[in-house]
């Protein structure tokens, strides 16, 4: 009776859980660790297991690989979550390590999320690790080299999983398909749509299949088109957190894009940082930032134009806002390139925090008072607008014995040409008036 009430209502596992692969020869992607002798099919055919970081995005196969690894060496598995362990489950965890070694069993400890230890809990493993008691086996969404600490790191070695390609989704899909609805049929498009969403993402694209199929199931839907996927399947947000390193790697991009003067690209990482969750407005500050660093003075209307873009956003609000965003990033990605100024300042911000502090000249003091001008403040200051051509020709504005640096060069594009023919014309001067009071000295 038993087995019969099994058979018609069994238990029912997630699809992602159902399908995970049971042997290595089943997972699809990382083709670049698990290949022939490629570095994780050699660790697993050594029979050795070794410590180890995982490092890559959700739903590529890290905590899949740790437990092949236990079965593979014939070992136990205990797992941790960072998020919801602290040193105590940490102690359970080494204390049922001790009691499998009594019974001649070593321990893979997978440790989800590690970068969410702190250094104190990390540094608890390490003992553990030397000794041989467990080889641990963390995964991480986030860089190993600023979330784990070093002393960790040092004693594993570290490998980087890589999102589903287009063709691995394609693959996993239809092999969930004839797993899981072999009945229900789907257009290719609706399959490249639901691939799509999936975002290189293996377990979200075995649900949002899941998700599909119960809403087909309940309309009565066959074959599914990618309209009904719209319909289905409420947008998830775009694979990055706000303080992850894939958020800084777009914003990374969207940077080099508009430096690198490429239009498109700076609105196809804009498009994909506001489609991710960004905040518009933070996007709008960094193109401030890339007006003011990469363009400056070559077109000082590149600040004005991200600027205003930021306060049309303010009045518009989502999505027509974000127009003038997309406008502002195009602005800077045509617009003539100059880090003149950026350099020019941080130059003279080293220069005056490795510098000493250098009395004002006299000539350049303001004075105020009549002992100050009876000490000479102000005396021999020549004021430009009553010099030809506004300009004090010789004058020095710089501390007495401070040698004129010349941090800022313009360069030879957009308005800073212009800029550099006057400097230019300016120095001559300079020379010129040098040049006439070294002759009258003489």
């Amino acid at each position: 009776m038993a087995d019969l009430f099994d058979a018609l209502d069994p238990p029912r596992l997630p699809l992602a859980e159902a399908m995970r692969p049971k042997t290595i020869a089943e997972v699809i992607g990382q083709k670049h660790l698990l290949g022939p002798g490629k570095p994780l099919a050699l660790a697993f055919q050594s029979g050795k297991p070794h410590s180890m970081i995982l490092w890559g995005p959700p739903g590529v196969g890290k905590t899949t690989l740790a437990r092949l690894m236990a079965k593979s060496f014939d070992a136990e598995f205990t797992a941790l979550s960072a998020v919801f362990s602290g040193v105590k489950d940490i102690r359970e965890a080494i204390a049922q390590a001790e009691v499998a070694r009594t019974r001649g069993r070593h321990t893979i400890l997978f440790v989800d999320e590690v970068h969410r230890f702190n250094k104190a809990q990390q540094d608890a493993f390490l003992p553990y690790v030397e000794q041989g008691l467990v080889t641990l086996v963390g995964a991480t969404t986030e860089n190993p080299s600023f979330e784990v600490n070093s002393a960790l790191l040092s004693r594993a070695a570290v490998y980087v999983l890589q999102p589903l390609g287009a063709d691995e989704l394609a693959e996993l899909f239809e092999r969930a398909r004839a797993f899981a609805c072999p009945e229900l049929e789907f257009e290719d498009d609706a399959r490249d749509r639901l691939t799509g969403f999936a975002d290189g993402d293996a377990r979200r694209m075995l649900n949002l299949l899941e998700q599909v199929q119960t809403a087909a199931t309940t309309a009565g839907v066959n074959p599914v088109t990618p309209v009904f996927i719209d319909e289905a399947l409420s947008r998830n947000l775009r694979r990055f957190d706000k303080g992850g390193e894939a958020f800084y790697d777009q914003i990374s991009a969207l940077h080099k894009s508009v430096r690198g003067s490429d239009p498109d690209a700076a609105l196809y990482w804009l498009c994909r940082m506001l489609d991710g969750g960004a905040e518009p407005l933070y996007m709008g500050r960094r193109l401030v930032r890339m007006a003011i660093e990469d363009i400056g003075l070559a077109d000082p209307r590149a600040l004005e134009i991200c600027l205003n873009a930021c306060t049309t956003y303010e009045r518009l609000g989502s999505p027509e806002g974000e127009l003038a965003l997309a406008q502002a990033a195009v602005f800077l990605a045509c617009a003539a390139k100059s880090n003149a100024v950026y350099k020019a300042y941080n130059a003279a911000r080293k220069f005056v925090a490795d510098d000493v502090s250098r009395p004002v000249p006299i000539h350049l003091r303001n004075a105020p008072t009549k002992l100050m001008k009876e000490l000479g403040y102000g005396k021999a200051y020549r004021y430009a607008h009553d010099e030809p051509g506004a300009y004090a020709a010789g004058e020095n504005y710089f501390p007495e014995g401070m040698a004129k640096p010349g941090w800022y060069v313009p360069v030879e594009r957009g308005m800073e040409a212009k800029i550099a023919e006057k400097l230019a014309r300016l120095r001559e001067l300079d020379r010129d008036y040098e040049a006439r009071a070294g002759d009258s000295g003489a």
